[in-house]
C-alpha cells in the first residue's frame, strides 16, 4: 500500500517551509509546490517531490492537487514588504488568500470516486476581528476589521462550506502570533520579534508602538509545524470548523523585546541596545494595540497537541540564528567582524 500523498501548497513560506521539514521526517509522500523550488530537507525520509508553479495560473491547482490524499494549503500573499499586511482593494492579494482556496474546491469537486481528501488550511486567529476579549477560544463572533483578515476569512468559509457539501475534509488552524527560527529553516520570519531581532543585531534601539504592556501568545515556528501535522492526522475529527492554536500564555511585549535585547548582548559583547516607544505609522491597526491570549484547549483535547519548545529556548535559538546570518552577510562584504557580528 502507498504512503498517503501530501500536497503542501506554499512549501517555501514561513509556515510551508517549516510543515515540509516535520512532514519530511515522516515515511509519506510530499508534493512541495510554491513559486520557486523548495529545498528538500537534509535527511528526508519522506519520498518529496519539488514542483514549482504559480498557483494563480489556470490549470496549476488541478495539477497541484492531482491524487493528492491530503491538501495542506499555506499560501500567503506577498507584495515583497516587511509585513503580511493588504490594502483594502488589493486584487492581487484577494487572489491568493481567498481566490486559491476557490480553485482549491473546483479542483476537488472535479475528482470522481474515492473518499473525500483532507484538506488543512493556515488561517489566522485576527480573523475574529476586534472583539473586546483578552483570551480567545474559538466561540467568538467573526467581525474581522483589515483586508487581510477579511480574506482569510472568506478563504476558511470556502473550505467549510466545500466540507459540508462532501466535496473535501476541511479544518482551518487559526494561528496566533508565530514566530522563531529552528535547525534548517530557510524562510524569513518578517513578525515582531524577528524584526526586533535584526534591529538590535545592527546596533538599532528596539522600537515598540506601544508602552510595551500589550500581550502577544507567541508560538514557536516548530510547535506551529507540529500542530499542522497533528491537524492531518486528526483531519475527520477537527472537520467543519476552524480551531485556535496557542500557547494559552500572553507575553507583555515589552519584556520580551528585553530579553531579546540580553540575547543580542550575550552574543555580540556589547551592551544591550535600549527598548524606547515610537509613534505609531499610518498603517497600524487597533488590534496591533490590543492584548490576545489564545485558549486552544479544544485543539489540545482532539489531537493531543501540546506546544513542546520552552520560550526562552525558542527566542536563543531565533537570536543565533539571525546571529549566525548577520556574520555570513558580514563575511560576504568582507567586513570587520567584532564580538561575534559586525
Amino acid at each position: 500500500m502507498n504512503p498517503p500523498r501530501i500536497a503542501l501548497l506554499g512549501a517555501t513560506g514561513f509556515v510551508g517551509s517549516a510543515v515540509l521539514r516535520e512532514l519530511a521526517a515522516r515515511p509519506v509522500r510530499v508534493r512541495a509546490v510554491s513559486r520557486r523550488p523548495a529545498p528538500v530537507p537534509p535527511g528526508a525520509r519522506a519520498d518529496v517531490e519539488v514542483r514549482a508553479a504559480d498557483l494563480t495560473e489556470p490549470g496549476e491547482m488541478a495539477a497541484a492537487v492531482d491524487g493528492a490524499d491530503v491538501v495542506v494549503l499555506a499560501t500567503l500573499y506577498s507584495a515583497a514588504t516587511s509585513t503580511w499586511r493588504v490594502e483594502d482593494g488589493d486584487a492581487a492579494a484577494e487572489r491568493v488568500n481567498t481566490g486559491l482556496a476557490r480553485d482549491l474546491v473546483d479542483a476537488l469537486a472535479a475528482r470522481t470516486g474515492g473518499p473525500p481528501p483532507k484538506v488543512v488550511f493556515t488561517g489566522a486567529a485576527s480573523q475574529a476581528g476586534p472583539t473586546g476579549k483578552d483570551v480567545l477560544d474559538g466561540t467568538e463572533d467573526d467581525r474581522p476589521a483589515g483586508a487581510y483578515d477579511r480574506q482569510k476569512l472568506a478563504a476558511e468559509r470556502v473550505l467549510l462550506d466545500a466540507t459540508a457539501r462532501g466535496v473535501l475534509c476541511g479544518t482551518s488552524l487559526r494561528l496566533p502570533t508565530v514566530f522563531g527560527y529552528g535547525p534548517g529553516s530557510t524562510a524569513r520570519d518578517r513578525g515582531i520579534v524577528s524584526a526586533m531581532t535584526r534591529r538590535a543585531l545592527a546596533g538599532d534601539p528596539i522600537t515598540m508602538w506601544h508602552d510595551g504592556s500589550v500581550r502577544r501568545d507567541l508560538l514557536y515556528i516548530d510547535d506551529l509545524a507540529r500542530a499542522v501535522v497533528a491537524g492531518i492526522d486528526h483531519a475527520e475529527a477537527l472537520a467543519g470548523r476552524h480551531w485556535l492554536l496557542g500557547t494559552g500564555e500572553g507575553r507583555r511585549l515589552g519584556p520580551v523585546l528585553q530579553q531579546v535585547a540580553i540575547l543580542v548582548s550575550h552574543r555580540t559583547g556589547r551592551p544591550p541596545v535600549p527598548v524606547v516607544t515610537v509613534e505609531p505609522p499610518a498603517h497600524a491597526e487597533a488590534g496591533d494595540f490590543a492584548s490576545v491570549t489564545i485558549d486552544a484547549s479544544a485543539f489540545r483535547a482532539a489531537t493531543g497537541w501540546a506546544p513542546a519548545t520552552p520560550f526562552p529556548e525558542a527566542l536563543r535559538r531565533t537570536v543565533d540564528h539571525l546571529a549566525d546570518e548577520a556574520e555570513r552577510a558580514a563575511r560576504g562584504r568582507g567586513e570587520q567582524v567584532a564580538g561575534g557580528v559586525a
